[in-house]
């Protein structure tokens, strides 16, 4: 990981006074500091230089190696940039004597790639970015102020990971497209999976052929995150949403993959990772991984019993776990919509999730037809909105103590502090915030709950004894097919003890008759081997998804909040101070050293929130295996304008530069929140 390693206080120095100038650095004239070239049988990645170097490929084509690798094809005084990153790059082009950029090209636009592209487009460089993405660059106001961007979300493209304020676009590039700058030619690959509108560039000149791939891949056998490749899905006439699509952008990527490969270039550049000099090889041990990560996820997936169409090819395998059947409802229980209800001898009622209205209307009924009495208890599973949105009117219209676990708690008490997959604006009135363990009796049942961090780390589990039986409500964590985790922006985790590990282990320690799940009509169980095959699964998951992403624990590729701003919306008047934590959850077995600052908006004064040593930004020394937060403070100009304002945050965390790698929302007053 040295070329992504972060750099010494003297590099940060430079590049963030760079930055703050809106990379007038290379505006600077100087000599041109020397470049060794690695030999041609190159293996990936040897002879590339520390973070914040130049290795040049030839005499014409060089590589900044900064948070993201920078593509320079130089002619005389003059460059055309591939990607600019957060425009660091600038103190570099200065040290090699260009004094202009005409063309910034753009493989992608999420914001690591782009957020410095405003100092070039300042200063006369022509932005040219993918067809398919120009909204992403020119337009990002249409995607921030859409509520479809902030509530109910379901689909991740386009992912969040978008500019915060827009640029011009001077042209767009589609698939085909040949151009010629100075000494080189240039082909345009449309190569989506990490977004929709990838695209590569085929540069050939000085005799060599590279390949600019974006993120199509970090080096051999490697992705840079796995959370980009969740995409929806059709087989025959039937579509999955994003939200199911669990690499389900694999076979876009595969496809792009091999047209990469026919290109037959000499190396690859990806916009993170290791440059590679034996393209085929890294790209065929990428697609035999994932292949093999698939495979074992489909092989306990909930999604099994769901949609089985979409999974024909793993038909009958003996090494996949078989379905279990279904079993008989305790004559306690009702099922309206994603809703469960427990009823007493005395048909006292108790609830457990409100998504929609008709549950309300359906319990109305119940009451006046004399079936139940009392409503006396709501317990929330978890905090996705067809669990949650009637809350409000649940509790306008029954007045009962509403329970669920304290993770939970957070998110339906105050939807606005986050950002998360499917999450509803709707507030629900908490009255008891269970820790893990707490158990009471109701009517003649002894209720157990359990923080149950499967389907979404945001879960709670209910272990209901009585009438005979042991029933363990899971939310929807389960299905007789097994895990629920197609959504990696559900925050599932792996590692033993976390994750649906802890589920599996608390289903082998209560030992329940019955499981539910609040989309599934009929109850079923686990046999102990059915949960020793998927803990076994799991920990080999861990595995191969570790070799997947260069992170050293497979939980940074899969896990995309691991770094997260809360609140992520907050309202604030000009002239007022706001306060922002950043969240960091450390997945490594080692304490981690974080330190963030907040990118202020152009519009502010654009100037860095805090000093111009990254030794002076604010930090937090991370335990192993948990999460510690950094406390960002900064000011609101007096003279601001209302609306809704993007904040990114640009972190720096063990040896990674994570350039604006999550951002917040301050809405100033006089504009609308959510």
């Amino acid at each position: 990981m040295s070329s992504d390693r972060i750099e010494r206080t003297e590099t940060r120095r430079r590049f963030l006074q760079a930055t703050m100038a809106g990379a007038a650095g290379f505006a600077l004239s100087g000599r041109t500091p020397a470049m060794a070239a690695p030999p041609p049988d190159a293996t990936p990645g040897a002879g590339v230089p520390a973070e914040g170097d130049v290795t040049r490929l030839s005499e014409h084509l060089a590589v900044y190696r900064g948070p993201i690798n920078v593509g320079i094809v130089r002619d005389g005084a003059g460059a055309l940039l591939i990607d600019c990153g957060d425009g660091r790059v600038a103190t570099a082009l200065a040290r090699l004597g260009v004094t202009a950029v005409d063309q910034v090209l753009f493989t992608h636009h999420h914001r690591d790639q782009a957020c410095g592209v405003h100092g070039f487009a300042d200063r006369g460089a022509q932005i040219i970015v993918p067809a398919a993405e120009r909204d992403h660059f020119d337009n990002v106001a249409a995607y921030w102020e859409s509520p479809k961007s902030r509530w109910h979300l379901y689909n991740q493209h386009p992912h969040h990971l978008m500019l915060a304020e827009p640029v011009p676009v001077d042209g767009t590039l589609a698939d085909g497209r040949e151009l010629v700058w100075g000494p080189a030619r240039i082909r345009v690959l449309s190569t989506p999976g990490h977004t929709d509108g990838s695209v590569s560039y085929v540069v050939e000149v000085d005799g060599r052929r590279t390949v600019f791939s974006g993120d199509c891949i970090y080096d051999e056998g490697r992705v840079w995150d796995v959370y980009s490749l969740q995409k929806g899905l059709q087989r025959g006439k039937r579509r999955i949403t994003d939200y199911h699509g669990f690499l389900g952008a694999q076979w876009e990527l595969k496809e792009s993959l091999g047209r990469i490969k026919e290109a037959e270039a000499d190396r690859l550049v990806p916009s993170h990772g290791s440059i590679v000099s034996d393209p085929a090889k890294a790209i065929d041990a990428l697609v035999a991984r994932i292949d093999r990560c698939y495979d074992k996820y489909v092989a306990i997936s909930a999604l099994r019993h769901y949609f089985p169409e979409l999974f024909s090819e793993f038909a009958d395998r003996k090494d996949h776990m078989p379905i279990r059947p279904g079993k008989a409802v305790p004559e306690c229980l009702r099922h309206i919509g994603t809703t469960w209800m427990l009823v007493s001898q005395d048909k006292a009622a108790f609830v457990m999730d409100c998504g929609a209205p008709r549950v309300v209307t359906e319990i109305k009924k119940l009451v006046e037809a004399g079936e139940i009495g009392q409503v006396e208890g709501l317990w929330v599973t978890h905090y996705h909105d067809d669990h949650v949105n009637a809350i409000p009117e649940f509790q306008k219209e029954f007045d009962c103590p509403c329970t669920t676990d304290r993770h939970v708690a957070e998110v339906i008490t105050d939807p606005l502090a986050w950002r998360l997959p499917c999450i509803s604006p709707s507030v629900a009135r908490v009255d008891r915030a269970t820790k893990d363990g707490d158990s009471w009796q109701w009517r003649e049942f002894r209720m157990t709950a359990y923080h149950l961090p499967g389907q979404t780390y945001y879960h709670g589990g209910l272990f209901v004894e009585g009438q005979g039986v042991r029933m363990l409500f899971v939310g929807d964590s389960f299905t007789m097919a097994g895990i629920d985790d197609y959504c990696a922006h559900n925050r599932n985790w792996l590692g033993r003890g976390v994750g649906f590990d802890r589920c599996i282990a608390l289903i082998e320690e209560l030992r329940p008759t019955h499981i539910f799940n609040c989309h599934v009509q009929d109850a079923w169980d686990f046999t102990p081997d059915e949960c020793r095959f998927m803990r076994a699964n799991l920990a080999e998951r861990e595995k191969l998804f570790s070799e997947l992403v260069p992170w050293d624990h497979a939980n940074y590729g899969l896990d995309e909040p691991w770094v997260r701003c809360h609140p992520y919306e907050q309202q604030a008047a000009p002239g007022a101070e706001v306060e922002l934590r950043v969240v960091v959850t450390n997945h490594s077995t080692e304490p981690q050293a974080a330190a963030c600052r907040p990118v202020l908006p152009r519009s502010w004064g654009g100037a860095p929130a805090a000093p111009d040593d990254v030794a002076d930004w604010p930090r937090a020394q991370v335990p192993a295996k948990s999460e510690g937060e950094v406390r960002l403070v900064f000011r609101v100009p007096s003279n601001v304008k209302p609306g809704r304002y993007v904040i990114p945050v640009d972190v720096c965390y063990a040896e990674w530069t994570l350039p604006q790698f999550q951002e917040a929302i301050v809405v100033i007053e006089g504009a609308t929140q959510g």
